[in-house]
């Protein structure tokens, strides 16, 4: 009971990462690696935003906790919303202009995930191969509309 206390990310595992990117996820690609993320270890919880190039101004919530799991519409990124909509309040704009990059403003990937023996260097690997490449980017939203998406309608509300 006194003795040296092992911490339980050690003793079982337990790791955790953030990824991030600025170009939008392929819908079916992603939906396919949200659908098998098996592979990469064991997920015990995962969350964050998601940007799917078929709907560009759209922001998706993830949501995974053991077997549960939830995607759907989370609002609108502040780049699609004109300026004169934008919260008044200083502390507000200000927390949205942080997050800022051009040329897509506010729109991004923001995932976290916390697993059991995650492999971080696959998972991401498998991540990188869901975002659009450079020329599909480059060939713009036009393009991007065509792009086969199986994630269900999202209820706006």
């Amino acid at each position: 009971m006194r003795g040296e206390h092992v911490p339980e990310t050690e003793e079982y595992g337990i790791s955790s990462f953030s990824y991030e990117a600025r170009r939008p996820f392929h819908p079916e690609k992603f939906h396919q690696f949200l659908h098998n993320t098996e592979r990469h270890g064991k997920l015990i919880r995962s969350k964050g935003y998601f940007w799917l190039a078929s709907r560009p101004e759209f922001a998706g919530e993830w949501s995974q906790a053991g077997g549960i799991a939830h995607y759907g519409f989370a609002g609108m990124f502040w780049k699609a919303v004109p300026k004169e909509n934008w919260p008044t309040d200083e502390n507000y704009r200000s927390s949205i202009e942080k997050h800022w990059v051009e040329p897509f403003g506010d729109m991004r990937q923001e995932l976290v995930f916390i697993g059991q023996s995650l492999n971080q260097t696959s998972m991401t690997k498998a991540l990188d191969n869901c975002l659009l490449s450079e020329d599909e980017v480059l060939r713009g939203k036009e393009y991007w509309a065509t792009l086969n998406d199986p994630f269900p309608a999202w209820e706006q509300g």
